[in-house]
């Protein structure tokens, strides 16, 4: 099924029920009003929720109205916690990062954004970055679960634009709050994309109306998701609700005619510097501007967008 969140002028918005085709919603009223209460008791309510997810799709539901992204907070506004890892090994290698191969990282979760909500930052000269990424929310994990164990515990997987601040150095303010895709998805509806982890369906990063990226997020994914928060829950437990990002999706470069190349585009722009500074010996490609756009987005096999697409763009803070 997919689920989603409306804004209604609270914190933690209003759950609706989205159908496959992303066209029409229902409110979740009277089986659970947030998405935290449907993951706290997702044994209970998760049938509840499919089998209005089945009557929507089979334009039966009484109070059905036209879906609008514009309208969705992420699908989970705020989460108890936040992690973000270090799943592909090479776009730790292009941008030399001297982290150690498997990481886990805490980041900001107690204001998650909307996949139309702009990113505001106080100044362009912080080399504002996005990044295509994907994500899981997770239920209770026990601590020391096993990857396998692990993986049992995913509830819903999504998108994420994680922005990053390249020119500030230290990692608390260098990450300032992260959106997410309109719909957060069940691991049925991702059919064989979803294999032991890994999501196999190609990200599509658009900057400023032109593609960028095309990675295949199943690809070159060195460490899947399951073994994230296996890492994350090795000296403590992890609660319904808990959120989880890949980092940046990468694919691996190529050797074409003597030459490295990069075929699938890139899914942040530290990696396209990445690119040129190992080409030309120099990073000419700018960080954000006030004013661009950056949309991420995944098809299925039909061709339809499956959690919807972020659409944001740079703003200044308002005065």
């Amino acid at each position: 099924m997919k689920l989603a969140t409306y804004k209604d002028g609270t914190r933690d918005g209003q759950l609706v029920v989205v159908s496959r085709d992303l066209s029409t919603a229902h409110y979740a009223t009277g089986i659970a009003t947030r998405m935290q209460q449907a993951l706290d008791d997702w044994g209970f309510i998760a049938p509840q929720l499919q089998d209005l997810y089945d009557t929507l799709n089979h334009g039966k539901a009484r109070h059905a109205f036209a879906f609008d992204p514009a309208l969705c907070m992420a699908p989970l506004p705020r989460a108890y916690q936040r992690l973000t890892g270090t799943a592909y090994a090479s776009h730790a290698a292009l941008l030399g990062d001297a982290e150690p191969d498997l990481a886990v990282h805490q980041a900001a979760s107690d204001l998650l954004l909307g996949a139309h909500d702009p990113v505001v930052c106080a100044s362009e000269n912080q080399g504002v970055d996005f990044s295509g990424e994907i994500a899981i929310i997770t239920g209770d994990v026990p601590m020391g679960a096993s990857a396998d164990e692990a993986l049992e515990s995913v509830r819903l997987v999504l998108l994420s634009n994680a922005t990053h601040l390249r020119h500030v150095s230290d990692r608390l303010q260098s990450q300032p709050a992260a959106a997410f895709s309109p719909v957060a998805v069940t691991l049925d509806e991702l059919g064989d994309a979803w294999d032991n982890g890994c999501l196999h369906l190609t990200v599509q990063v658009t900057w400023n109306g032109r593609k960028v990226g095309l990675c295949d997020a199943g690809a070159d994914m060195t460490h899947p998701l399951g073994q994230l928060v296996a890492h994350a829950s090795k000296t403590r437990a992890l609660r319904a609700g808990s959120v989880v990002s890949s980092g940046t999706v990468s694919n691996a470069g190529v050797e074409k005619n003597g030459k490295k190349e990069w075929p699938k585009g890139y899914s942040c722009i530290a990696e396209k510097r990445a690119m040129e500074t190992a080409l030309d010996g120099k990073a000419k490609t700018e960080y954000l501007k006030f004013g661009d756009t950056v949309r991420i987005d995944a098809k299925g096999k039909d061709g339809q967008s499956v959690f919807g697409a972020i659409d944001q763009e740079l703003a200044p803070p308002s005065a």
